[in-house]
């Protein structure tokens, strides 16, 4: 490369290889880049090539015959911005085609000495005394045509002719363009203008863009009821909690809409600068989640209630669940309410009445000395008071203002401000520790623990905690055992029976009645244990109150300990065999 660049110096005069100071002072000066935020990474799309590049030679040899000639300006520009992966991508593959053509140009454009008569070369001293001048290869201007990696831009450079090659055309480039089938999106109006341009060699025009692919977007749900609810207390100054207002209840009148199914978006397929189609992909459709009493509207894009109640989720589909208003007291007036959905009364359920529900139970006012049964939630705002024979019970969880006086059975966990001489079976947690948290007398049994304000009173009440175990679980099964038992005795009194149709129909129902005995107590054992490897694993069970008077019994796994002294913030749990209380 030296010795070509000694050769051109000779040649035409150059004292470097460098554009001349007229040829610097006609380029436009290069506008300062945009300031850019710090986190913004951006990459300039100029194309720098070195000095001794093939194209830069092509360009001093058009400075020599032109003069005056604008520095090669080589920037992907265009009107969509390429992204900082895509620029340093398409830079290389630029620089790559563009080294190729250049070198192929350059190899045809080079000047050569003439010949004498002889076809002889003159000798050396003549030539770098620079009697003779060397002959230029007449060639005609040439576009070269650069497509993006993805087809989608198309960028146009010419190189200029030499000796006394044809200037450009717009044939010229009309020919470039069907040789590199660039047919879509092509700029005509820069076609018609760039062989006028004064700067229409060595620079790169953006020329031809194509239509960018748009995916289609899926549909989607959108919702207006809650898949859940959260339980949030709210607790005013005085540390009391509104057990009425709970708000965990999402009410839904016949027909209203649950969801909508937002259509998809379809995609607009794209198309190359090669006028090639770029497939879109479509968007899905989206499924509603229809479930029990819901319904699609005639459209197919709603969901609807097909009757009035409250909406939950469950699983994979909202399901619209009935709840039986009562509004007023369940008195002579409403009678016992058995019912296979919700219930929710506005009023008291007074003495001597009883309430079932195979869903959730909510009452307005207080319970008396009544029996209620609630196949989900129990929610009381105004407490509970029996008679010492009232049974509570609850297959999920029993929020109550205060609890006096009955029994309860409950699956998960208990939150109410005090307990004062109950039988509580709990399964989950017992936590009375809003209000004034107070638990006075009784026997609570709760499998995952007990936290209270105060436990005992001054009058040192007995007050027994049992911690561990499945207290209702373990409750019903010694009902089962019971059961099991008066069949026994039963059996024995049939089989002393004189032999006869009804004796043998008697016995077969006495042996059915057994077997599913035995299989829920088998059943129940088996929960039993798996409810001990659980609560193992959480770190046992364990019992805190801020205060504890003297009369509190505590056992945990039938070790026991009666506090005999006023303890502050206790702590009790089991450690190696002991009740320890810290």
């Amino acid at each position: 490369m030296d010795v070509k660049n000694r050769f051109l110096n000779r040649l035409f005069g150059f004292k470097s290889n460098k554009p001349t100071q007229e040829a610097i002072d006609e380029t436009p000066a290069k506008q300062a880049p945009k300031e850019t935020p710090a986190a913004v990474i951006t990459i300039d799309p100029q194309l720098d090539l070195a000095d001794d590049h093939a194209l830069h030679q092509l360009y001093f040899l058009w400075c020599k015959q032109a003069h005056r000639a604008p520095r090669p300006l080589l920037r992907l520009d265009g009107p969509d911005a390429l992204s900082p992966e895509e620029t340093k991508r398409e830079l290389a593959r630029l620089q790559k085609e563009l080294t190729t053509a250049a070198a192929s140009r350059l190899k045809e454009a080079t000047p050569r000495p003439k010949k004498d008569t002889a076809g002889k070369e003159e000798d050396d001293k003549n030539r770098q005394d620079g009697d003779t001048q060397a002959e230029m290869p007449s060639l005609d201007a040439l576009p070269f045509l650069f497509i993006s990696a993805d087809r989608m831009a198309a960028w146009l450079m010419v190189f200029p002719p030499t000796g006394q090659g044809k200037e450009l055309d717009r044939s010229m480039l009309d020919q470039a363009l069907e040789k590199n089938r660039v047919s879509f999106g092509v700029d005509t109006d820069l076609l018609d203008r760039l062989p006028n341009e004064a700067n229409r060699y060595f620079r790169l025009f953006f020329t031809a863009k194509g239509t960018p692919v748009i995916h289609g977007k899926d549909g989607y749900i959108e919702e207006f009821f809650k898949r859940s609810m959260q339980q949030k207390f709210s607790v005013d100054e005085h540390d009391r909690v509104d057990y009425f207002n709970l708000n965990l209840i999402q009410n839904i009148e016949k027909d209203a809409v649950i969801c909508q199914a937002v259509p998809p978006v379809a995609g607009t397929p794209g198309r190359t600068v090669r006028n090639e189609e770029v497939p879109c992909r479509e968007g899905k459709k989206a499924a509603l989640p229809k479930g029990r009493n819901t319904k699609v509207s005639e459209d197919g894009s709603q969901l609807l209630a097909a009757l009035s109640g409250r909406v939950e989720f469950s699983g994979q589909s909202f399901q619209v669940k009935t709840v039986m208003e009562i509004e007023e007291n369940v008195d002579l007036s409403t009678g016992n309410i058995d019912y296979m959905g919700d219930v929710h009364v506005r009023g008291n359920v007074c003495s001597g009445f009883f309430v079932r529900a195979v869903g959730g139970v909510t009452v307005d006012g207080a319970v008396e000395a009544a029996e209620i049964e609630s196949g989900g939630d129990l929610r009381v705002a105004k407490g509970i008071v029996g008679n010492g024979h009232t049974v509570i019970r609850s297959r999920h969880n029993i929020y109550a203002k205060y609890l006096e006086n009955c029994v309860v059975h409950v699956r998960q966990n208990l939150y109410a401000d005090y307990l004062v001489n109950c039988e509580i079976y709990c399964d989950g947690e017992v936590q009375i520790s809003t209000g004034k948290g107070i638990i006075i007398g009784g026997h609570i049994r709760a499998a995952q623990g007990v936290s209270a304000k105060t436990v005992g009173s001054r009058s040192e009440n007995h007050t027994y905690v049992y911690l561990g175990g499945q207290p209702c679980a373990d409750f019903e099964r010694e009902s089962l055992l019971q059961k099991a038992k008066e069949l026994d005795i039963e059996m024995k009194k049939t089989q002393r029976q004189p032999a006869g149709p009804a004796k043998t129909k008697q016995l077969n129902k006495i042996r059915l009645d057994m077997s599913v005995q035995n299989m829920k107590l088998a059943q129940f054992d088996k929960d039993l244990e798996q409810s001990r490897e659980k609560l193992e694993q959480k770190g046992g069970c364990r019992m805190r109150c801020d205060l504890a008077y003297p009369g509190l019994i505590l056992t945990i796994n039938n070790v026991t300990l009666r506090l005999t002294q006023e303890t502050s913030c206790l702590n009790g749990r089991l450690v190696d065999g002991e009740i320890q209380v810290l």
